[in-house]
Parts: structure tokens; C-alpha cells; sequence
């Protein structure tokens, strides 16, 4: 019997007994605009599967998405983000040709190419393919390290009701400033013990980042978000 679909309010009202996947956080999976949290055991399992079998970090751009947070990126009407069996994965430290034939040997079958954007979308199925092939080129490995939005879970500012409007804003503009530069954590991740007094430049440089993101993701939106 397969483990139960299980949805969560926030990411942080997961049960530290249903979390089995050693190397992705709550955080990295859940909705980037809601905080929300579909629990796939399934496609966590093959996420989990695929880091293993590469052996290399994966920098999730996108996974769950709520239906309201998905309008508001543009997404498909009928997204396999709304349902937990999709992730946007960073191409920054892969392969791409090793890292979609590494995905299919552990069992994804939909797969969206934005090179432009840097990342590989992939699904549970039913099995299909769109957009361009990345360049074939050999990467570095890259360094893991905490996904920033997790860290910024902790900080005093984004955190209570007085402060839900900072964090609305400043959350979405680091995840929007990850998905362009996600191989640039490292520069994010020393400022957040100092975002209780910098927020306010924090979020100008995220918005920032929204306004490089939303130029440089222009073409791959015309071709059709998944």
C-alpha cells in the first residue's frame, strides 16, 4: 500500500516523523508563494532517487505549487506543480543530457527543457517532452548547501504576524533572485543574520532580482510554463 497524499498549510506543520528525505527540506519542496506543502510520497521518493543516483546536489528552483500561486507565475492550468509530482530543477552543477537520462532511469517521464532559464522540468508522466536541448557541456560539481528560503524560515524578520507582509515580499524575491543566479547561494545565505536590520535593502535587491527574472524568462513563458 503506497503511502497517503498529504497537504499542509505551511511547510512548517510537517511532522518530522513523515519527512524521510535525507537530502530536501520541507522548505525546498513547499509553494514559494504560499508557504503550502503537498506531500508526494511518490515523487519525493524519486526526487531522493535521482539525487542519489547522481550523486550530486539538486537546486530546486520549483516544486509544489498552490492553484494561487501558480495563476500568478503563469503556469498551466493543469500543472503537475499543483499536484506535488513535478520539480523545476537548477542545471547549474549537471549534465543535462546525464541528469534527463539519469531521470528517467528512476522513473520521471515528463520533462520541460528551458535553457535559457538554466533549469529541466520534471513529472511523474504522462510521458512527453517540450523546448530546446541545453548545450552538451561538462560542470562542476557544486557545493551543497542550505537552500536560502530555509534559512530565511529561521530569521526574526520573516517570521510572526507583525511581519507577514515582509515576508510575503522578501520570500518571494529570494526564491525569484535563487531561481536566476541559484548557483550564487553562497552570497545570499551570509546576510541573513543581519536581515533584522538590512531588510529593507534585502527586499530591494530582491525585487530586483524579480525584474532580471521576469526579462530573462520571457521567452521560455512564451513557449508555455508547465
Amino acid at each position: 500500500m503506497s503511502d497517503p497524499i498529504r497537504t499542509f498549510r505551511h511547510f512548517r506543520d510537517v511532522p518530522k516523523n513523515l519527512w524521510r528525505w535525507m537530502n530536501f527540506s520541507p522548505a525546498e519542496i513547499a509553494c514559494r508563494g504560499t508557504g503550502q506543502l503537498k506531500l508526494h510520497p511518490e515523487a519525493l521518493d524519486k526526487l531522493q532517487a535521482l539525487r542519489d543516483r547522481l550523486g550530486k546536489p539538486l537546486i530546486v528552483r520549483s516544486a509544489y505549487r498552490s492553484p494561487e500561486h501558480n495563476r500568478a507565475v503563469g503556469g498551466a492550468k493543469a500543472s503537475k506543480h499543483m499536484n506535488g509530482t513535478a520539480f523545476d530543477i537548477a542545471m547549474a552543477n549537471h549534465d543535462p543530457v546525464a541528469f534527463e537520462a539519469a531521470a528517467r532511469e528512476v522513473g520521471f517521464l515528463g520533462f520541460g527543457h528551458y535553457p535559457r532559464s538554466g533549469f529541466m522540468h520534471i513529472d511523474l508522466g504522462p510521458a512527453r517532452s517540450w523546448g530546446d536541448n541545453f548545450p552538451i557541456r561538462a560542470v562542476p560539481f557544486a557545493t551543497e548547501m542550505p537552500p536560502a528560503r530555509e534559512a530565511l524560515a529561521q530569521s526574526r524578520t520573516l517570521r510572526g504576524t507583525g511581519a507577514a507582509g515582509v515576508a510575503t515580499i522578501g520570500a518571494a524575491g529570494v526564491e525569484v533572485a535563487q531561481e536566476v543566479l541559484a548557483e550564487a547561494q553562497g552570497a545570499i545565505l551570509p546576510l541573513v543574520p543581519y536581515l533584522d536590520t538590512l531588510r529593507w535593502l534585502f527586499i530591494a535587491l530582491a525585487l530586483g532580482g524579480i525584474t532580471v527574472a521576469v526579462w530573462a524568462r520571457l521567452d521560455d513563458w512564451k513557449k508555455g510554463p508547465r
